[in-house]
């Protein structure tokens, strides 16, 4: 499933706005790349969230094109860095959301407090709601005072179902119910909302991992997403977020929200090298438009461009 919103032009500048490594300025000699170059170039790229093994392949990768003689300037500097990344982001998987063949599609989303998870929902309530498709939101966040009601009323303003529980309540139980309550209704997408939660908090997680069990009892082939949002101005820290998560249930993909508020979304990158996870959306503002279908192709163009 493919959400575009943006043109082109528009998600181009974007990520070379959120991205913005300075290419230009990293010293390249004509004979190839010398030391102090190859450790600028390492030092842009982690500074830009890159992380240390995908910073490490980008910067082995273009030394050894040097050392080939297939690097002499900036333009072939960019172009080797730009087709590597956009290597690593292949290998990820697919940058759009899974559908399901028959059925209504489901998606679990998971991520720690304070991260945009339930705004996130909603934006993407919204959007599939203007393509035209029926969404129900489910309230398993039973943890969090005021959780259930406040994706109530996000329900109401963008026109979805709701399902929810009682607070302190069974989560697993309002999947469930979720479930049945869409199929019923002929709901095209339900989106099940879940409690911020860390990797100490073991109770949480294994009411996560029981609200999973209970999702694929009634659709084996559910859920057809486990998204995770994370904030994209926690830079490194996103990376142990996705561990521990990764540790409960079977992550697809990332909503990263926030990312107009950073200068780092090079974390797109290193969460691809590191655990093979593709950014699926992208939240670009506070309204509910600003959540774009992330595009692996527009990321690497705007982020190399010369």
């Amino acid at each position: 499933m493919r959400l575009f919103k943006k043109k082109d032009e528009e998600r181009k500048g974007f990520w070379k706005k959120v991205v913005d490594l300075a290419l230009t300025d990293v010293r390249v000699v004509v004979e190839g790349m010398d030391h102090d170059s190859l450790e600028n170039l390492e030092e842009r790229l982690l500074s830009a969230d890159f992380g240390v093994d995908a910073s490490l392949r980008l910067v082995d990768h273009v030394e050894e094109l040097a050392r080939r003689g297939k690097i002499r300037g900036g333009k072939e500097l960019r172009e080797a860095l730009a087709e590597e990344v956009g290597e690593v982001l292949a290998r990820a998987g697919s940058d759009e959301l899974a559908e399901a063949q028959e059925g209504p599609t489901v998606y679990l989303v998971v991520g720690v407090n304070g991260v945009g998870k339930t705004t996130s929902i909603a934006k993407l309530a919204h959007q599939l709601r203007q393509q035209g498709k029926t969404v129900l939101l489910a309230a398993a966040d039973t943890f969090r005072a005021g959780a259930i009601e406040q994706l109530r009323i996000w329900a109401d303003r963008v026109g979805a179902h709701f399902v929810g529980g009682t607070e302190g309540g069974d989560p697993a139980a309002v999947a469930y119910d979720a479930m049945d309550a869409a199929r019923a209704r002929g709901v095209d997408v339900v989106l099940v909302d879940t409690a911020g939660r860390l990797h100490t908090h073991r109770n949480l997680m294994d009411e996560l991992k029981k609200v999973d069990r209970v999702i694929r009892k009634k659709a084996p082939d559910a859920p057809h997403e486990t998204l995770i949002v994370l904030d994209a101005t926690v830079g490194q820290n996103a990376v142990s977020q996705v561990r521990s998560f990764q540790e409960a249930v079977e992550l697809t993909g990332i909503i990263l929200a926030k990312a107009d508020s950073t200068g780092r979304g090079g974390i797109v990158v290193a969460l691809a090298q590191e655990y093979g996870l593709p950014v699926k959306m992208v939240g670009t503002g506070e309204s509910l438009d600003d959540l774009d279908a992330f595009d692996s192709q527009a990321f690497v163009e705007g982020v190399f461009a010369g």
